[in-house]
């Protein structure tokens, strides 16, 4: 029996001078991963609140442009872009204000949402489609210079026709032809075949006398060309 408790006394006095020497950095380090899972949650539950205060302030804004509310739609978006500024909520909030604004002759309110939304929105598909629409209001402002300028910015690889095409419509209204026309075959060239606002587009060159060249097929080899599916010849 006392053999068995100076075994103890001896883990007892193992085990004191273990923790003499390492318990302040074990207590710290549980501390610092307590803490920083109490942060993780913490943040979890705020980005939670966050998404739902933008999703009830986006359902506000959506109600008032659907219903032809322009002062109140514009009410939200100042409210959401305030409160929520970097959700994807105050991104989509840019556009559709936007969209009320112009509808109702407020060219100036319909810029300012864009310029926003360009200035400041992380979706980058989200602020392609601002800088297009923020150079059209621009363009029927004609600013046309400014509207060139918005172009300019970095767009996804899908919007760059869109741009082109967008660039060629400036340059229309200002009868720079010549340039127009680039433009236009580069958005034509740069557009899948299969969407069909690229025909559209075709039609811009083709009214200004600059239609694109029609697909030839290659010519078939010598010999070959009356068989059906260029098949060759039997023996």
């Amino acid at each position: 029996m006392a053999t068995y408790d100076l075994e103890q006394q001896e883990q007892l006095d193992q085990f004191k001078h273990f923790w003499k020497q390492y318990g302040n950095l074990i207590t710290w380090t549980l501390v610092a991963v307590l803490g920083a899972y109490a942060a993780w949650t913490g943040y979890l539950y705020w980005q939670q609140q966050r998404a739902q205060g933008a999703g009830g302030l986006y359902e506000e804004l959506d109600r008032a442009a659907t219903g032809g509310q322009v002062d109140k739609t514009l009410q939200a978006f100042a409210d959401l872009k305030a409160k929520y500024a970097g959700t994807t909520f105050a991104e989509q909030g840019a556009l559709l204000a936007a969209k009320a604004a112009a509808d109702a002759q407020k060219a100036d309110q319909a810029k300012a949402s864009l310029q926003w939304l360009v200035d400041n929105g992380k979706n980058a598909n989200l602020v392609a489609i601002a800088r297009l629409r923020l150079a059209g209001v621009q363009m029927d402002a004609k600013q046309f210079d400014e509207a060139l300028k918005t172009l300019d910015g970095k767009l996804p690889e899908e919007f760059t026709a869109l741009a082109d095409d967008r660039r060629g419509d400036i340059y229309l209204a200002q009868g720079k032809k010549d340039e127009a026309a680039k433009a236009f075959l580069a958005a034509w060239k740069a557009m899948d075949e299969t969407v069909e606002y690229r025909r559209f587009i075709e039609g811009k060159l083709t009214s200004l006398g600059q239609a694109p060249a029609p697909f030839k097929a290659p010519a078939s080899p010598k010999g070959l060309a009356g068989l059906p599916g260029g098949a060759a010849p039997a023996p």
